[in-house]
């Protein structure tokens, strides 16, 4: 018979696999980060966002979106994918695309644009920068989330203390990522909850 974890272990292991992933060889935060929001049984799916007009299919697999030499603040996000019963969805796929650090999308190629797929305990990893903001636009980086065999969850992560989160109508104070900052390196934590 095989175990399934119970919510408990599984905000548990999130918080130690968080602080694990996050203070990993580059340092990034002393303490891990609190989960966004903390899953409860029967919670509500993660808010739903439009795609926007940069999306584009067939991004490389890839967690690592950073290269050598690009501007911007370095940011590693880190989180899980849970069940609405606070379940990890493991194998679970995740496609990030955002802008750089001017807030101009690569509509060329797939700079800034990568999918991968979460570990066995739900987890995901993504280094990339912090995106630039553009006219009408708070800072946000674009994600769709799919369990196997679920449905796509197409959403977009926020950043706190913003001055245009107030401006930016698609803005949702829901959809912020808890975030970090040591010795100049950025830090933050998403836990995704799909139906």
């Amino acid at each position: 018979m095989i175990d399934t974890p119970t919510r408990r272990a599984v905000l548990g292991a999130g918080v130690f696999a968080a602080g694990s992933l996050l203070t990993s060889d580059r340092g990034v935060a002393q303490a891990p980060l609190p989960a966004t929001p903390a899953c409860h049984d029967g919670d509500e799916a993660t808010l739903r966002q439009t795609e926007g007009p940069f999306f584009k299919p067939s991004s490389p697999e890839r967690i690592e979106l950073l290269e050598t030499d690009m501007a911007g603040q370095p940011i590693e996000l880190v989180g899980f994918v849970l069940s609405r019963a606070c379940k990890p969805h493991a194998g679970a796929l995740l496609d990030f695309w955002q802008a750089d650090d001017q807030g101009r999308y690569d509509n060329s190629g797939f700079r800034l644009r990568g999918h991968q797929f979460a570990d066995a305990e739900g987890r995901y990893r993504l280094r990339s920068i912090v995106p630039g903001n553009y006219p009408g636009r708070t800072r946000h980086i674009h994600v769709k989330v799919q369990p196997r065999g679920g449905r796509v969850l197409t959403t977009q992560l926020y950043f706190p203390g913003e001055s245009q989160n107030r401006s930016d109508g698609l803005f949702r104070k829901e959809l912020l990522v808890r975030t970090a900052k040591n010795a100049g390196s950025f830090a933050g934590r998403f836990d995704f909850v799909v139906d």
